[in-house]
């Protein structure tokens, strides 16, 4: 390793290694993690005032804590959208304060939930009963049946017309297949329940998160506005004293 290469190790490593301790909770935390007050919106910054009456907007915390009380904004605004909160409110709030996507936790769930071999058995049934391959076998041994009563057995054989064991098949086939496709139904309406839950939940964690971005964009250029007001103050007062030097 070259020196100019270990000197930006040393300068990274001694970065990851800087600490800084909150205003919030005066705990310590790595300075990566570190937020600005006036990098936080007003909303989120009336809660961390309401528990902290000392945070200001030149204080600090961390981004787990920024992270605790966009929960909390988010719950608040829930409730009085919603009036109460359901299961999958609170599985999105617990995402962002946990900083974690919905998505991985879905894939988990799919792959934790096994479906069972009478389950596999509704489906492959059911599958197979609706396509044409089941209607074209079906079709030919019918057929087949009744070409052989009729032309080879004289319809003297061993199913004479009107076929009574044929239709006593098809009577067992029917009360047997109806079930199983009911089966099958009902686990994919119960596929398309849980669907429309994660969708839902995707959703809903789109919508706060924009409705964060849009707050945060707002208060960046309310800030920057201010900014900016401050700059052109500064220029006229040194403008006010160039033309007096001058005069």
């Amino acid at each position: 390793m070259n020196q100019k290469n270990q000197s930006s190790f040393t300068l990274y490593i001694s970065k990851k290694m800087e600490t800084f301790i909150s205003d919030l909770s005066n705990l310590e935390f790595p300075v990566q993690d570190k937020v600005q007050g006036t990098s936080i919106q007003q909303s989120i910054l009336a809660l961390i005032q309401k528990d902290c009456k000392t945070f200001q907007e030149n204080s600090c915390l961390s981004s787990a804590e920024l992270n605790i009380y966009k929960s909390k904004y988010m719950a608040n605004y829930l409730m009085k959208e919603i009036g109460e909160l359901s299961d999958l409110e609170n599985i999105v709030l617990n995402s962002f304060e946990n900083k974690t996507t919905l998505t991985n936790k879905i894939e988990d769930e799919k792959e934790n939930t096994p479906s069972t071999f009478g389950q596999r058995l509704a489906d492959k049934v059911a599958t197979f009963g609706g396509s044409w391959t089941f209607i074209i076998t079906f079709m030919s041994f019918l057929w087949t049946w009744i070409l052989i009563n009729i032309f080879v057995f004289n319809n003297q054989g061993f199913d004479p017309y009107p076929f009574i064991l044929l239709n006593l098949i098809l009577s067992c086939i029917a009360a047997l297949q109806a079930p199983v496709i009911m089966m099958s139904q009902n686990r994919q309406e119960e596929k398309d329940r849980e669907r429309a839950k994660k969708d839902y939940m995707i959703n809903l964690k789109s919508e706060l998160e924009i409705r964060i971005l849009h707050e945060k964009i707002d208060h960046l250029i309310i800030n920057q506005q201010q900014e900016l007001i401050k700059i052109q103050k500064a220029q006229m007062e040194m403008m006010k004293d160039i033309f007096e030097k001058i005069k």
